[in-house]
């Protein structure tokens, strides 16, 4: 699958609106939170047009109603596919745009590198225009390796946490997982 990285586009919150609003109903009754994260939810910002939303669920124990809620919009889980506390779902089909759908623990490394890389970012236009052009960058050298293109970002992003507030240490460890294939 080629990677393709493209100027921010207008209907991305509205895509997000529409991905939130059918989590919301279909978990009515439970408390959740749902965030647009990625860089789609950074206004101004070149992307891969691919929304993800993180549905952050303080009650943990029901977990298991939430699958089978999102079960009933066409999400499946996949499990956390290697970081604790953030669950993964495939694709839906209902949505006829690429999106990544996330249920996260509260307070967890993921959901917060997740929140605070898109608040440093939406607060710092001039690093979203630097991240942009190293993402246009590496999509075009590595057009066809999705593993490269993520390792090349991987500096930056530990540099934009870093500025955010995340201690060293956590950064450190992100940066050896996202690095941890080559």
């Amino acid at each position: 699958m080629k990677i393709e990285v493209i100027s921010y586009q207008s209907e991305w919150p509205r895509l997000f609106e529409e991905l939130r609003r059918a989590a919301v109903e279909a978990l009515a009754g439970i408390d959740v939170a749902v965030e647009h994260v990625g860089s789609t939810s950074v206004p101004g910002l070149a992307a891969k047009p691919v929304i993800d939303i993180d549905i952050i669920l303080p009650q943990w124990e029901r977990f298991g109603e939430v699958v089978r809620r999102l079960g009933t919009l066409g999400f499946a889980h996949r499990g956390d596919l290697g970081i604790p506390g953030r669950e993964a779902f495939t694709r839906s089909p209902r949505f006829a745009f690429a999106h990544n759908l996330y249920v996260c623990r509260p307070g967890t490394p993921a959901l917060e590198n997740h929140l605070k890389l898109r608040n440093y970012l939406r607060s710092r236009p001039d690093e979203a225009a630097r991240y942009a052009a190293l993402k246009f960058k590496l999509a075009e050298r590595f057009p066809d390796d999705i593993d490269a293109y993520c390792r090349g970002k991987t500096d930056l992003i530990g540099e934009f946490l870093l500025a955010a507030g995340i201690d060293s240490d956590s950064v450190a460890k992100i940066r050896a997982d996202n690095l941890r294939d080559e």
